[in-house]
């Protein structure tokens, strides 16, 4: 691979060891009206975008998560802080999970603790994820080096520049894209054993269980216990 597209993957990876992330401190204290969620996002994620003119967030966006029931419905028309810790995971699982496979993952999580006000909650939460993150960026950065160190190495016996170029680059990608198939596989399997079993349980009790209908018909949860 030409020294020159080498040195731009570096740089790549050195700025995103500063990537932008919405820090726990940022977050507001108080309930936002949805055009001001949006240019919250807007204003802080802007380094994420690939294209100018990507959205980060639109109202039609928040409008479909809270039909779907990824995300709670407002209050009074305004979004807690805790609606945007949800739109912060929404935003970065979308890009590689079903909306189906979201819910499975946030609905346990908003029914413990969203709103909750005696123990651990959304805030406490996301605090310990973003330090996890920071914790980890460095090891992902060796690793994706280290494949890149290897896919240079591929190909050595092809003589044209040009295309031991082209046959390089492309094992760097295929070298990426199976770390990614591999992890996203992983996930997709959390998801249908653990939470998508969980998640399928409470959607069935209201319809499949007499204790459902009857809690239904008094306007209560059925399996509050859970």
């Amino acid at each position: 691979m030409h020294q020159k597209y080498t040195n731009e993957i570096l740089q790549l990876l050195r700025s995103m060891q500063n990537i932008d992330y919405i820090s726990p401190a940022d977050i507001p204290n108080i309930d936002l009206y949805m055009d001001q969620v949006t240019t919250f996002m807007d204003e802080h994620l802007q380094s994420s975008k690939r294209f100018e003119d990507d959205k980060i967030l639109t109202k039609t966006m928040i409008n479909n998560y809270t039909k779907n029931n990824l995300l709670p419905p407002p209050e009074k028309k305004k979004y807690s802080s805790e609606h945007m810790l949800l739109l912060i995971y929404i935003y970065y699982l979308k890009n590689f999970l079903t909306i189906d496979d979201i819910q499975n993952i946030l609905t346990p999580l908003t029914e413990r603790f969203f709103h909750q006000e005696n123990g651990i909650g959304l805030k406490e939460i996301y605090e310990g994820i973003v330090r996890l993150q920071q914790e980890n960026i460095n090891t992902q950065t060796r690793d994706i080096i280290r494949k890149l160190k290897k896919s240079n190495e591929c190909f050595q016996e092809v003589t044209d520049p040009e295309d031991q170029k082209l046959l390089s680059t492309f094992a760097f990608v295929c070298m990426l894209s199976f770390d990614v198939w591999v992890k996203k596989t992983i996930i997709e399997n959390i998801v249908d054993g653990t939470l998508g079993q969980r998640t399928k349980k409470k959607k069935s009790a209201p319809e499949n269980s007499k204790d459902g209908r009857k809690a239904e018909e008094n306007g209560t949860k059925g399996n509050e216990k859970e």
